[in-house]
């Protein structure tokens, strides 16, 4: 009897970096969890939302190390597995890490999906790392209802070259390296809305590895770096404002945007994740008058494997958009500045 397989979306109740939990109701969790002892090896924890965690290991090489999974956010098993990976390796570079091995983690509905289904997720995050340059070297999985993949994601950084979301330095300007538009579509996507064009640029974007964050740490100049991932371009400005004890101001016109993400966007296509995020953070952020509801909108629409925020001084900032756009992020563009001020973010617009 041949398994009649539903679509992965089907199976799951959100998609991509949209599953992750809201921003307040994540800090709400952990602050009734019990603080880690001190350990002298441990950079970065969970002080200031990193990206990763980092553990130096001796004077010329610290450990960072992550894990990233959810829900499909489409419906070829190849293309979710490859945007789950991405995104996962993410985590590494931007923390200014290399990565050097994965573990997968795998949660499939079995009697639902077929072994050939199932097959296709993992060879998806394979072939990414295989672009990385790395093994994915064992993991672990479960049969569980909705279909869940990602990695464990390991990479290594020189000791003082690590970058952090909580380093930015007043008078630094802020450049974003993607597209912002990746909810929206994943919206239009399931609404049956995305066109094949609309399609192929989600997908181009969501599986570009963010290579250049390896390269940042050599670059004179960079201070700060984080990921825009599921709590949108404003959310994630936030943890760098509160971390580095900064304002942050974002243009809102500024960010480029995926094919067809405006449009929709204006026609009212968006995630639930981005009024979630809003309803999260938006108290600490000042939008200007006028602003257009659909301009939030993409301002806080969850990116899943979204692009380097990078906070660099201004006479280097030409330096990182050439790199940038040498790699292939041709989207690479200035987005705001890092400001003196009370931890937050001001949103302005026009001249």
């Amino acid at each position: 009897m041949t398994l009649t397989e539903p679509a992965l979306t089907s199976l799951a109740h959100g998609g991509g970096c949209g599953c992750k939990i809201a921003p307040d109701l994540l800090q709400a969790i952990l602050a009734g969890t019990p603080q880690a002892a001190p350990f002298a090896s441990l950079m970065v924890g969970r002080e200031t939302s990193d990206d990763a965690a980092v553990w130096r290991l001796n004077d010329s090489q610290a450990l960072v190390a992550t894990t990233d999974f959810f829900m499909p956010m489409v419906d070829d098993p190849f293309d979710f597995g490859r945007i789950a990976a991405t995104n996962a390796l993410s985590d590494v570079y931007a923390m200014g890490a290399t990565p050097i091995l994965a573990l997968a983690i795998v949660g499939m509905p079995i009697g639902k999906l077929s072994v050939g289904t199932i097959g296709k997720v993992l060879e998806g995050g394979a072939s990414v790392c295989a672009a990385a340059g790395i093994p994915i070297a064992g993991g672990h999985s479960i049969d569980s209802v909705e279909p869940i993949y990602g990695l464990v994601a390991l990479g290594l950084v020189h000791p003082e070259k690590v970058l952090a979301n909580r380093t930015a330095r007043e008078g630094d300007v802020l450049i974003l390296t993607k597209p912002l538009g990746v909810g929206v579509l994943s919206a239009a996507f399931k609404q049956g809305r995305l066109d094949d064009a609309g399609y192929k640029a989600l997908i181009a974007s969501t599986t570009q590895l963010n290579t250049l964050g390896a390269r940042l740490p050599d670059l004179e100049g960079v201070h700060a770096v984080t990921d825009v991932t599921g709590f949108g371009l404003l959310g994630h400005a936030l943890e760098m404002a509160r971390g580095s004890g900064m304002a942050i101001e974002v243009d809102a016109d500024a960010p480029a945007c995926l094919p067809s993400s405006i449009a929709l966007a204006e026609a009212g296509v968006r995630t639930g994740a981005s009024t979630r995020n809003w309803t999260a953070y938006g108290a600490a952020v000042i939008l200007p008058d006028g602003l257009a509801p659909w301009r939030r909108d993409l301002l806080t629409d969850p990116q899943t494997s979204g692009g380097l925020l990078i906070s660099v001084a201004p006479d280097r900032a030409e330096e990182v958009l050439a790199l940038a756009r040498t790699l292939g992020f041709a989207s690479a563009c200035r987005v705001g500045r890092v400001l003196e001020g009370p931890a937050g973010v001001t949103v302005v617009q026009g001249p």
